[in-house]
């Protein structure tokens, strides 16, 4: 390997850094797909459990009926299970790209519920689902990759 690039082969305008980037690049993908997760989990466990300033079942399923969702509650259980235990799946890289299939498809929903606030997501805008979304897509196309259980198990979808 040559230490003077960087792993995308690029020469670093700091030339001591390429063999720490060389050393951490395997880590990389691991790091999007587990944060993805860890990160989805505590919205699930609003929806599912009311923890985090969510409002639980009851109250999740009655804003899911509110905007024509119906019956609210299973879809608050489904939306908060796909968070909450679709999560922990991508954190340990198991059903990789199903559960990142689901969630491009449940943020494509919230994309449309959120566009006529806007953009920025502290006025309840699309900016938070399209982020979702795309890391999801991003996860979807390139799976649990080389770390994961899917890997491990000698499966991918």
């Amino acid at each position: 390997m040559n230490t003077s690039l960087t792993p995308s082969g690029a020469r670093p305008i700091i030339p001591a850094l390429a063999n720490v980037w060389a050393a951490l690049e395997p880590l990389s993908w691991l790091i999007v797909r587990v944060t993805t997760g860890i990160l989805l989990m505590p919205h699930g466990a609003g929806k599912l459990f009311g923890l985090f300033g969510g409002y639980g079942l009851e109250g999740t399923g009655g804003y899911f009926d509110s905007i024509g969702f119906h019956p609210g509650y299973l879809f608050a259980l489904l939306v908060g299970s796909l968070e909450f235990f679709g999560g922990a799946l991508l954190v340990l890289g198991l059903l990789t790209r199903p559960v990142a299939a689901a969630v491009v498809v449940f943020m494509t929903v919230a994309f449309f519920i959120h566009l006529p606030n806007g953009y920025a997501w502290i006025n309840a805008g699309f900016e938070m689902p399209v982020l979702w979304g795309m890391m999801a897509l991003s996860i979807l196309i390139r799976g649990g990759g080389k770390i994961s259980l899917d890997r491990k198990l000698g499966f991918e979808f």
